[in-house]
């Protein structure tokens, strides 16, 4: 089946301002992003009550967690949401890169895998950390929602499927807080010819869609899936809700679609001992920060590599000095942080043009190689999807 056509929640009365937030993997070293925005929210209806900022991951876990599933049926029994038609959306978005253009819809976890070599049309792009799954599977597994922050690629250098799209009604039009821009969303009049565009990119055994972000949250659905239809008759799983994922599908090729790097911060109080063990080479160009000052520093072509033998050396000082590692995606919010401490390093990004080719040869790269764009150009979280 690979995509389906969902039928998308969306806030019947809300302002939308408030209640779009962005992504929970995003500033996870800045307890202040997240607290303005709770300051925004309040006690207004808002998606932050129905998600969990990895930043508070280890902040009474199964509380929030409860708090998160009972907020979802309260929504749900109060009338908040308003159901669409079956269809796809059309998302655009503006920021400081330009305007985005996605589409929303339902992916079948059944042609999705995280798994190393796989050939399924829907691929992930980086190595599974399977340690990081339990904890998302808790989240998910007894909530009757699902909110995507993850966002595929998809290889349409003719631009078929953008070019298919019957734009109808205007669902929204709002400027996102915490300076993630300004999002539009329509109703697509013609879900079932777009989806045949996609499907007509489907090339032999070639990758449909790479997973742009969100790796490890269409992971954890593909765990919660195969835990539910266990218990389901082959019919039940046709069907079963928990099957499709909802995302937004970007072209690769989109004007405004970015890679950046994802930088890597050392919390450690041993800054001396970190830098002078730090060896790298090549001809590629990163940055050693510490103390919010940069430095160059030679960094590997083979840009992949080059992160596996930095990751495998920031392990090593970790297991010995007890430091503990952060993914930061802007330049600025790593200098800022070694402000306080620690060193961090600015790394290369890789090419759009090597990524799909990458993945169809059946490599990973290493865990958070790239970022699709800044931090405030993240997915937010606006549609929903019924999951029970």
């Amino acid at each position: 089946m690979v995509i389906s056509i969902p039928e998308i929640l969306l806030p019947a009365d809300a302002d939308m301002s408030v209640w779009a937030v962005n992504a929970c993997d995003q500033f996870t070293s800045d307890y202040g992003y997240w607290r303005e925005v709770e300051g925004l929210v309040k006690d207004k209806v808002s998606a932050l009550n129905l998600i969990y900022p990895e930043i508070y991951l280890k902040d009474n876990t199964a509380f929030r967690i409860g708090q998160i599933n009972s907020t979802m049926r309260a929504y749900l029994n109060s009338g908040v949401f308003k159901t669409l038609p079956a269809g796809f959306v059309l998302v655009e978005r503006t920021t400081a890169s330009g305007t985005r253009t996605g589409i929303v819809l339902a992916i079948d976890l059944e042609d999705y895998s995280f798994e190393e070599g796989a050939k399924t049309l829907i691929r992930s792009t980086e190595a599974t950390i399977l340690e990081r799954i339990p904890p998302r599977v808790a989240i998910r597994e007894h909530a009757p929602l699902e909110l995507p922050h993850a966002m595929l690629l998809y290889d349409d250098n003719k631009n078929a499927v953008l070019k298919s799209v019957k734009r109808g009604r205007k669902l929204y039009d709002f400027t996102l807080n915490m300076g993630g821009g300004d999002i539009k969303g329509y109703f697509i009049e013609n879900s079932q010819e777009v989806l045949n565009a996609f499907l007509s990119l489907v090339k032999g055994g070639e990758t449909l869609f790479a997973v742009g972000d969100g790796n490890h949250s269409l992971a954890t659905a593909k765990t919660c899936w195969e835990n539910v239809k266990k218990s389901l008759t082959a019919e039940e799983a046709a069907v079963h809700p928990a099957r499709f994922a909802l995302c937004e599908a970007v072209n690769i090729y989109d004007n405004a679609l970015n890679f950046r790097p994802i930088h890597r911060y050392v919390k450690t109080e041993h800054t001396d001992e970190f830098v002078r063990g730090l060896i790298t080479e090549g001809g590629q160009t990163a940055y050693l920060v510490v103390n919010g000052q940069t430095s160059a520093v030679p960094f590997d072509n083979d840009i992949p590599r080059g992160i596996r033998k930095l990751d495998e050396y920031i392990a090593r000082f970790n297991a010995t000095y007890g430091g503990e590692t952060d993914y930061i995606h802007g330049d600025a919010e790593l200098k800022e942080l070694t402000k306080g401490g620690g060193a961090g390093v600015i790394l290369p990004a890789i090419r759009k043009d090597e990524f799909f080719y990458l993945i169809d040869k059946g490599g990973k790269l290493p865990r958070k190689t790239f970022s699709l764009g800044e931090g405030n150009e993240k997915r937010y979280y606006i549609e929903a999807k019924r999951i029970k």
